[in-house]
């Protein structure tokens, strides 16, 4: 089984898109998920620097518009359909348009909300997170709840993202678990917690206006790494995973026991190929960092029905 893999918050760069506007019609397709985000994500995705494009606002709908851009690049030179598909964090509303629960329109026009909403309840407060590397998990925990912060993404391979008060933060750094390495992230507050509970009600009202269909591949969940088969459960669930933790390490053990056999990873790419090398030891993985990394993608794809 080939799994699609869509990347969440904090992949992007500067400058990004600019070798994806050399193919055709994609210019076209930005446009029109620009007008559904209600960002200018051709802009961004070529001028803007580092600081703007951390913005929520603007870096969620810049990822999931380029996870779908190189999608539909990745279709027209493959033609087989991978097995199935996921995302981390932002990066689920992408695959659930690859696996045909939301309309790309749809999928913009959401994370587009969802972005604003996000970034709206994380200024209510200081608040950020730091990735704890290394150590004993249980030891880690422990330290976590110690200090009154959450562990909002289980990443597998031993990162675990912490996520909390700015002090507290300072404390895990200042005095790290045994084995461990804390590494503050540029983020703009405390995602996937009880902060982001504003951001689940304006999400919801925008979810309950849209019509999902089941998903056409298997499609694993941020929540818990099961499968989900049904259209309404799936969106139930992306509403939810803004305030509860992601668990991709469980996503990957799931892509396990299915039999994987190779991940794709969609631009902007690199983060969850790397986790893979930990967590899916062995298994081949293509990492669409730019459009030339389109054929080598089509070509592991192409054995999905070998």
């Amino acid at each position: 089984m080939i799994v699609v893999a869509c990347p969440g918050q904090g992949s992007q760069t500067p400058g990004f898109l600019s070798p994806w506007l050399e193919l055709p019609g994609a210019r076209d397709l930005l446009t029109a998920f620009s007008d559904a985000a209600e960002v200018d994500l051709i802009r961004h995705g070529t001028e803007s620097d580092a600081d703007t494009i951390r913005d929520t606002r603007i870096a969620q709908p810049l990822i999931v518009a380029a996870s779908l851009l190189a999608w539909s690049a990745l279709e027209q030179r493959a033609p087989s359909t991978p097995g199935g598909t996921a995302g981390h964090s932002v990066g689920e509303i992408a695959a659930l348009v690859i696996a045909g629960v939301l309309s790309a329109h749809d999928g913009m026009n959401l994370v587009g909300i969802r972005g604003r909403a996000m970034a709206d309840a994380a200024a209510l407060e200081p608040t950020g997170m730091s990735a704890v590397v290394g150590g004993d998990e249980e030891v880690v925990l422990a330290r976590l709840e110690e200090l009154a912060l959450t562990p909002a993404n289980f990443n597998g391979g031993g990162q675990i993202v912490a996520a909390g008060a700015p002090g507290a933060l300072a404390e895990l750094a200042a005095e790290a678990p045994r084995g461990a390495r804390v590494i503050p992230l540029q983020v703009a507050g405390a995602f996937h917690t009880g902060y982001m509970a504003p951001a689940v009600e304006r999400l919801r009202i925008a979810a309950d206006a849209i019509e999902a269909t089941d998903p056409t591949l298997t499609l694993w969940t941020n929540h818990d790494g099961s499968v989900v088969t049904s259209g309404s459960t799936a969106i139930d669930l992306l509403v939810g995973q803004v305030a509860s933790p992601v668990r991709w390490d469980l996503c990957m053990a799931g892509f396990a026991d299915a039999g994987i056999t190779g991940l794709i990873e969609l631009t902007p790419a690199g983060t969850l190929t790397g986790l893979a090398k930990r967590g899916l030891r062995g298994v081949p993985s293509v990492a669409v960092k730019t459009p030339d990394d389109l054929d080598a993608a089509a070509d592991l794809l192409s054995k999905e029905n070998a």
